[in-house]
């Protein structure tokens, strides 16, 4: 179900526990193969769930918890948007509003040909760096002005 280089990553990730703790790796193992597959399908969480040895429904039950996973496909780039209220008070909103009239969606919502997916999200930590976005889990974007948006958006889009 998943790559031999993700489950070597998996691997690596439950070297990091005593032997009888492998589902401390849960996280780190969902992360894995989100990465791999674009979202978590409920078959991706039970191989996940196999892997680690736990109940499935405790490997759907952190899944379902935290808003980075994603349990439903998503296009190719996400973009989440801080709308917490010192980004909202510092351009998050506009940002938010300025990226959904380029793309001609709403949050939770994915571009036609399936490249972009906009979502809102919590507090990420970069308050002094507002608006911030972050692409696909894993790339802060700060200070993001209607010229920053425009050329990430055009750097995505071409990939």
């Amino acid at each position: 179900m998943l790559s031999q280089e993700s489950l070597q990553q998996i691997d690596r990730e439950i070297a990091k526990y005593p032997p009888d703790q492998k589902q401390s790796a849960a996280m780190s193992a969902l992360r894995i193969a989100q990465v791999e597959k674009g979202w978590l399908s409920k078959e991706t969480i039970a191989f996940v769930a196999d892997y680690l040895q736990m109940p499935a429904i405790a490997v759907y039950e952190v899944a379902s918890f935290y808003n980075m996973y994603d349990l439903q496909p998503v296009g190719r780039h996400k973009i989440t948007v801080c709308t917490n209220l010192p980004c909202a008070l510092s351009g998050g909103v506009h940002a938010a509003e300025y990226i959904k009239q380029k793309l001609g969606i709403d949050f939770n919502e994915t571009t036609p040909d399936g490249k972009f997916t906009l979502k809102e999200g919590e507090c990420m930590g970069a308050c002094g760096d507002a608006p911030v976005l972050l692409h696909n889990n894993h790339t802060m974007c700060s200070w993001m002005t209607t010229e920053k948006i425009d050329q990430l958006l055009a750097d995505l889009g071409s990939k």
